[in-house]
């Protein structure tokens, strides 16, 4: 697949966040290759000026302007939010390295969220970063339905990231994302990973704008028998689903002792905005 490319300048890298658990995001990307079929992130098209279907351009962002590490004493940087900044095109630009080796001595929370092997690479680097958290995005352990679903790595190769990276000595995180209703595994999902995992997220799937249609479409072709599900809980927005499985999800990683978080409601959490809890019930 061909994707189109250019350089495109920006005066900072730093950007502040409305997300719900970080002060600040870095994007060194536009766009993403990994052209996830339920990504939310579509959306930067309307201020980009994008006309090429998602996943098939990438901006790649530079800045002269050194990170300011004054301003982020204290605070919290997500990598990132509205792309995977360790996408296809980091092997040969190493923005996300660049801005990595900026960041190393920062005296502030690092998160990045990713879906690809290629933070193998900046290991040694992430090693040296006293307040990291990497979080590996698994929403399935069918990795056909992930191919149906992402660009990113083999759930195989994302499995054996996070055991790289938790036996290195970084905080790992499974960002189970999204949960797709009545598909994710995600009881197998933790007790295939908790050996691994220092903490997870779980965050459901939602469906708006020019996606809602193709994933409905997919379901109905691909799982005729939850097609009416799917609607009830899309079309006639009813949250009993989602409701019950905040529950199962609560009492399971209760029982068990494990570190998590629930991202279900997440606009309610932006306005609150404090998700630095356990158990995270709205």
């Amino acid at each position: 697949m061909n994707i189109i490319e250019q350089k495109v300048n920006t005066k900072d890298y730093l950007t502040k966040s409305n997300l719900p658990a970080s002060d600040y995001v870095i994007n060194p990307y536009v766009g993403c290759t990994h052209a996830c079929k339920y990504c939310y992130a579509r959306f930067m098209k309307r201020f980009t000026g994008h006309r090429e279907e998602w996943g098939k351009f990438i901006d790649i962002k530079q800045c002269e302007k050194p990170i300011n590490l004054k301003r982020l004493k204290g605070k919290s940087v997500f990598m990132s939010s509205v792309t995977d900044c360790y996408n296809s095109y980091e092997e040969k630009y190493g923005i996300t390295r660049q801005i990595l080796e900026q960041l190393v001595n920062a005296d502030c929370q690092i998160t990045i969220s990713t879906k690809s092997t290629l933070i193998l690479r900046d290991i040694e680097l992430l090693k040296k970063m006293s307040n990291l958290k990497v979080a590996f995005s698994i929403n399935t352990l069918d990795d056909t339905f992930r191919a149906d679903m992402d660009k990113g790595s083999s759930i195989k190769d994302r499995l054996y990231a996070i055991e790289k990276l938790y036996n290195a000595g970084i905080h790992t995180v499974l960002f189970m994302s999204p949960i797709f209703p009545y598909i994710t595994e995600w009881k197998g999902i933790i007790d295939g990973t908790r050996e691994n995992v220092c903490e997870y997220w779980f965050e459901n799937l939602n469906l708006r704008g020019e996606y809602k249609n193709s994933i409905l479409s997919y379901i109905s072709t691909h799982y005729p028998n939850l097609k009416e599900k799917y609607e009830t809980i899309y079309l006639k927005k009813d949250n009993t689903y989602w409701d019950n499985l905040a529950g199962l999800l609560n009492t399971y990683c209760d029982e068990q002792g494990l570190n998590y978080v629930n991202y279900f409601y997440h606009e309610k959490l932006v306005k609150r905005g404090n998700v630095k809890v356990k158990n995270l019930l709205l």
